[in-house]
């Protein structure tokens, strides 16, 4: 199991204001053999008969080394693996990649960014390192 990420206990607490349980913390990923960790999994129930509980599983990126094009490069990695053990182990849980909203703002908005997010069909979460709050679920 990986070291928790420097935005862990940011996440954790946006996730907490917004009513979501963290249910694992980490979310272990068991398939043929191997175990991997998505960083977190929460549920939020929903009062309306009609809407059934939510479940995610959420990887959350500090992109703090030189190259942010070389960590998205490890996220989308990630992302992928985690996405497909999901798909089998518990479909019905969506999975987000959490990054900070400088992040969002300077390499995920452009067309390069853009490109990456909707072609992989990647669930991100922007959160607020300083306010403890998640700004957009998208």
């Amino acid at each position: 199991m990986s070291a928790k990420d420097i935005y862990h206990d940011v996440v954790v607490q946006s996730l907490k204001k917004e009513k979501w349980k963290i249910t694992h913390d980490p979310f272990t990923l068991s398939y043929g053999g191997k175990n991997l960790f998505v960083d977190i999994g929460a549920e939020k129930s929903f009062v309306a008969a009609q809407r059934d509980d939510q479940k995610v599983a959420i990887e959350i990126k500090s992109f703090i080394s030189p190259s942010p094009i070389n960590e998205l490069e490890k996220a989308v990695g990630q992302f992928a693996i985690y996405r497909s053990l999901l798909t089998q182990i518990e479909p019905d849980r969506i999975l987000y990649i959490a990054v900070p909203q400088r992040i969002y703002e300077d390499l995920l908005t452009d067309k390069f960014g853009q490109l990456i997010i909707e072609s992989l069909d990647i669930k991100l979460i922007i959160f607020d390192p300083k306010g403890e709050r998640s700004i957009k679920w998208l």
